[in-house]
């Protein structure tokens, strides 16, 4: 099952380079699929990352995380392995607590008009 961890921070005034700069040089102890940085008005960082991870048939209605937190290592029966997360960076450089939200992909959709409720 592929998942996606979102991070997103907001840098203190005047600091987003330095944000941005520090969340790109980051490692993880494990290599995403994919690891993408974005930056967004109002000094926004966003960093999302790609996972292969195994299990997840969604029918026991948990999200999947560990009660232990996000990055918390090997999760129990019924529960999916956290993959690592980017860490908090210094309380100086941000304005609050980074927000962090994970998606499980549904699958891709081809290119083409939008359908469905949203569609405009």
């Amino acid at each position: 099952m592929m998942i996606t961890l979102m991070w997103e921070a907001r840098a203190a005034e005047g600091r987003g380079a330095e944000l941005l700069a520090w969340a790109r040089a980051q490692p993880l102890p494990a290599e995403p699929v994919r690891r993408e940085t974005f930056t967004a008005p109002g000094d926004r960082v966003l960093v999302l990352t790609w996972w292969d991870v195994p299990g997840g048939d969604g029918d026991d209605g948990d999200d999947g995380m560990s009660a232990a937190g996000p990055g918390a290592g090997p999760a129990g029966p019924g529960e999916l392995p956290e993959p690592p997360e980017l860490p908090e960076p210094d309380a100086g450089l941000v304005t609050r607590p980074v927000h962090r939200w994970r998606f499980e992909s549904q699958g891709t959709d081809p290119a083409g008009p939008a359908t469905g409720p949203l569609a405009g």
